[in-house]
């Protein structure tokens, strides 16, 4: 693959916030998630929790975990969940009062490996991905109620279990499978209980982070080689865009959508960058990875 194979070139990206030399500094985001209000709020490897204004001219660091942030999901009522790797726990931040707290660190007796993505359904209910080790299959996707209380949805084995994203209408979970190279897709039936799992993709890539667009595709971030990839509802991959310096795209991670503009965090750098999906033409789907 090239970036010339691409249904984007790398310049149809840009750095929305620079936080290279920024004050505070944005410290290897791997998480973006966007507010009700339309600021882009990201996470840092020490743990910060950050908040850039909807236009990207301004960044602040609002709390910390101590830990290393993950996946980010606002709630329906309003509160922002993290995924921290280090406190192997889901926790709240509330908007409002400033409180940081434990949401869950494990569903049932099952304690969490890596909680690694969260992602609300339309009833309130949070499922979140928990990484096993990469060498060998494991666990898996829990679930938990607006009150916290968790279960253990489906066990997977999943080749590290990254990110999540609800199929528009609730009817399947997709998940970032990322040391199988492929995306999972898994029914819901109207009980709210998983069916049987389904290979959706098998990608040339290491997947981390899964978004759906406004245009019903599935955008995929990789953390290998540096690029988004878009699979059609029927399950057609193309690369999106392809950052062969690693540069504008590095280590690309979670994905978020505001509009038609697509939001990446980028592990391996010091910004988030963002690309407007609108300007794919028609012509170049033919191009499929």
């Amino acid at each position: 693959m090239t970036a010339a194979s691409a249904l984007l070139p790398i310049d149809a990206c840009r750095i929305f916030f620079d936080g290279t030399f920024s004050e505070p500094r944005l410290d290897h985001p791997e998480c973006v998630a966007i507010a009700p209000d339309g600021a882009v709020w990201c996470g840092g490897e020490l743990g910060q929790i950050y908040r850039i204004d909807s236009d990207g001219t301004r960044l602040e660091q609002v709390a910390s975990t101590g830990g290393f942030c993950l996946g980010l999901a606002f709630g329906p009522e309003g509160g922002l969940y993290v995924c921290d790797a280090v406190h192997r726990s889901v926790l709240r931040y509330d908007l409002a009062t400033g409180d940081l707290n434990v949401f869950a660190d494990g569903a049932g007796s099952r304690r969490f490996t890596m909680p690694n993505y969260p992602v609300f359904d339309s009833e309130g209910r949070l499922y979140v991905s928990d990484s096993g080790p990469a060498d060998r299959p494991g666990p898996g996707v829990n679930r938990f109620t607006p009150s916290g209380d968790g279960e253990s949805w489906h066990d997977g084995p999943f080749m590290v279990a990254n990110g999540l994203a609800l199929e528009p209408g609730g009817g399947a979970l997709y998940v970032a499978e990322t040391f199988a190279s492929a995306v999972t897709r898994i029914p819901i039936d109207a009980y709210g209980r998983p069916g049987e799992r389904e290979l959706f993709a098998v990608l040339n890539a290491l997947p981390d982070g899964l978004a759906f667009g406004p245009d019903g595709a599935l955008y995929v971030g990789c953390y290998e080689p540096s690029a988004i990839l878009r699979i059609t509802r029927h399950g057609r991959v193309a690369w999106l865009v392809h950052d062969e310096t690693a540069h504008i795209l590095c280590r690309p991670t979670n994905l978020a959508f505001r509009g038609d503009t697509l939001f990446a965090a980028n592990l391996g750098r010091w910004h988030v960058t963002a690309l407007d999906i609108g300007e794919i033409h028609p012509d170049r789907e033919a191009r499929i990875a």
